[in-house]
């Protein structure tokens, strides 16, 4: 059996999708996974994943491309399956992933789809109202005659040692940035919290994208080491093995954190469902007011002034949450 898994969305989501990767590839003799160029980086990660196809879709993402007829012709030639399964966040249809899929002769396809799917579908599965998402993802994964191979918690590909970049010993790492402005605590805040972690006789490593290398040195000031730009997915991923904790926003960290199961302090704006986007199978504290007005919004920028449900969130309380995660681990 040639599977494919679609997931075609961030960083973070792709990695959601990987335990119902897994449940496909434990049933079939080859997995691709067909991602945006953003999930890219992280459908390297993934175990069970032998090919990965890259397509930035019209309908996905916060600046998707015009559509192009060129350029479906490129991905329905491209796909060479006979299963499919498609994942997507609950507000997303499967539909058009479908009629593509359709067009490359995939033979069977199941997706979550509240819409009616015609002839698209041979699977039209209903996903729990308050399922995480990657419980959603392993629940259709079963429908379609997957079930889960082992424990279901996130992975990836074993760390390359870090050390080299970190230095020896523990270290606590805070991580400032987020692909959406609602989710991101303030650089301000964040400085705080890497000042007060250290005074707290934590050694703190900061860390970042090419692009947040202003973020991160403001963040780490003289108190932490600015890991920002320096470091791809994989060592990403082991950077935040090694930590004793990660301090983040609801953005892929948070969930590569809990693939390399480390605890997560996250600083989690209830513009979407903290029960879908948690830190997942990982112990984790979460911080900030889920009753706030931008609650289930799902706003990219806060609605309501000076970012209350973040902004209240302080440095002592980030230092706290640290405190409680490290004891619950030794």
């Amino acid at each position: 059996m040639k599977a494919l898994v679609t997931r075609l969305d961030s960083f973070g989501d792709v990695l959601l999708a990987g335990p119902a990767v897994r449940a496909v590839a434990a049933r079939a003799d080859r997995v691709t996974l067909l991602c945006g160029p953003h999930g890219a980086p992280a459908a390297g990660l993934l175990p069970g994943v032998d090919e990965v196809l890259v397509w930035d879709s019209p309908w996905t993402g916060f600046q998707p491309p015009e559509v192009s007829r060129e350029e479906i012709d490129r991905v329905v030639g491209a796909v060479d399956a006979d299963t499919a399964l498609i994942l997507t966040s609950f507000h997303q249809s499967p539909l058009p992933t479908a009629l593509l899929l359709r067009l490359a002769g995939v033979r069977f396809i199941a997706a979550d789809s509240e819409d009616y799917p015609g002839s698209l579908l041979d699977v039209r599965h209903h996903r729990a109202p308050h399922a995480h998402e990657a419980e959603a993802a392993l629940d259709l994964a079963e429908a379609a005659g997957f079930p889960r191979p082992d424990d279901g918690r996130l992975r990836v590909l074993p760390p390359p040692a870090t050390e080299a970049l970190t230095g020896p010993g523990p270290y606590v790492v805070v991580h400032p940035g987020a692909s959406v402005p609602a989710r991101a605590w303030s650089p301000g805040r964040c400085a705080q919290a890497a000042r007060e972690l250290a005074a707290a006789g934590r050694r703190v490593v900061v860390t970042g994208g090419a692009g947040e290398r202003d973020l991160t040195a403001y963040v780490a000031g003289g108190h932490a080491l600015d890991l920002g730009g320096r470091t791809g997915a994989a060592e990403l991923s082991g950077v935040l093995a090694g930590a004793d904790c990660v301090v983040t926003g609801n953005t892929g960290p948070a969930h590569l954190a809990a693939a390399v199961g480390t605890p997560v302090v996250s600083l989690f704006a209830p513009v979407v469902p903290a029960e879908r986007w948690r830190p997942y199978g990982v112990p984790y504290v979460l911080l900030g007011d889920q009753r706030a007005p931008c609650a289930g919004t799902r706003a990219r920028r806060c609605p309501v002034p000076g970012h209350p449900c973040l902004e209240e969130i302080t440095a002592y309380d980030v230092v706290a949450a640290v405190d409680k995660l490290v004891e619950v681990i030794r």
